[in-house]
């Protein structure tokens, strides 16, 4: 399933390793960090004083073959993929089509009499900061198996989930802590979809992709012939059930796919946002996303830290996994930088492990000590 974004990257700090000399390009780095492991491909892009100053990808699409991963193929992101679909929410608040306080009773009205009535009064911006109180996933996913081969329309599967997700006991009182929850994110999706009349993958053409020009992005799993997950040792091409990832349905909860660049895009405009000339959004709603919530670790939806693995902060850190990928992204709004790393693997192949390696190799050429 979707992973939650925080432990891992502050983790990092634990580690300690030398900085990337000049003589090390960044294919280098990658290769070395894989070594001995059983991780097929990945993928590294760097940013710094706000522009792409490398990229590199190594290693194979599939472990059952010999094709090469390429630069402009695409990788599914997992959960860092939700900030996009803040992104999205934050263009229809800004255009008047949503608030960010209104309360879930009245956005989605007819669920509002079969809802738990501690959800009732939750707003939007609740949901995308993990605040809702809502459990992380829908706790009978066994019932909900049905969605990997559910051939109605997405916004009808989505329906269906919540109705049943917002029946669920929550797990802290709304507003009170924070409780990560990828049902708050197809919540939320629900809301646009219903006060918009599209579905979530229109609204983030429109509102996301296109403005930004992002044209290598996808949807869901990556398909046949494209770079693919693995998990146990092998790719995992057939989803049935949740332990082998999530069913398309759950793109809102950060469930897309899309090249090095096409990322990149989204996360040079965030730094761009900081400094108060973003391309997507108004100011206000870059602050609002990249500022935590009182009394919490996230804003919208952002991770936000005072300094990571030793470097000076602020830092806006998101990961992301559905089990076959493993997806890391950090920004340092402050020094105009960044690096974004992927590899088709999760965590049971080694893939934490070498990523953190490439992470904590680059992190020194991004911001100062602390």
């Amino acid at each position: 399933m979707l992973s939650r974004l925080f432990a891992v990257i502050v983790a990092l700090t634990l580690v300690i390793t030398a900085p990337a000399m000049a003589s090390e390009n960044l294919e280098t780095i990658v290769k070395t960090a894989m070594a001995g492991s059983k991780v097929p491909a990945v993928g590294v892009l760097v940013i710094r004083d706000g522009k792409i100053t490398e990229e590199a990808v190594y290693g194979v699409r599939r472990n059952d073959g010999n094709a090469r991963v390429k630069l402009d193929d695409v990788w599914l992101i997992g959960s860092t993929g939700k900030v996009m679909t803040v992104a999205m929410i934050a263009r229809l608040v800004e255009q008047g089509t949503l608030a960010w306080d209104t309360p879930l009773e009245k956005m989605l009205p007819d669920f509002a009499a079969s809802m738990r009535p501690e959800y009732r009064k939750v707003t939007l911006i609740q949901l995308l900061s993990h605040r809702s109180g809502l459990p992380r996933d829908m706790k009978n996913l066994n019932s909900a198996q049905k969605f990997f081969t559910d051939g109605r329309p997405f916004t009808q599967q989505r329906l269906d989930y919540i109705s049943a997700a917002l029946r669920d006991a929550p797990e802290a009182a709304p507003g009170s802590t924070f409780i990560y929850s990828n049902t708050g994110f197809l919540v939320a999706a629900a809301i646009a979809e219903k006060a918009t009349g599209k579905s979530y993958e229109e609204l983030m053409q429109q509102e996301v992709f296109q403005p930004l020009e992002m044209t290598h992005v996808g949807f869901g799993n990556t398909r046949d012939g494209q770079n693919r997950g693995h998990q146990h040792g092998h790719p995992m091409l057939k989803m049935k059930k949740y332990d082998d990832g999530a069913p398309d349905m759950f793109a809102p909860a950060g469930f897309l796919h899309m090249s090095l660049d096409d990322w990149a895009k989204f996360n040079l405009d965030q730094l761009a946002g900081s400094r108060g000339h973003g391309k997507l959004l108004t100011p206000a709603s870059y602050h609002l996303m990249q500022t935590a919530q009182l009394g919490g670790p996230a804003g919208l939806d952002w991770g936000v830290q005072e300094s990571v693995a030793g470097r000076k902060g602020p830092a806006l850190v998101h990961q992301g996994s559905d089990g076959n990928w493993l997806a890391m992204v950090a920004l340092f709004p402050a020094q105009d930088s960044g690096v974004m790393v992927v590899a088709n693997a999760a965590e049971d192949m080694g893939t934490d492990k070498v990523l953190k390696t490439v992470l904590v190799k680059l992190f020194p050429s991004l911001s100062p000590p602390k």
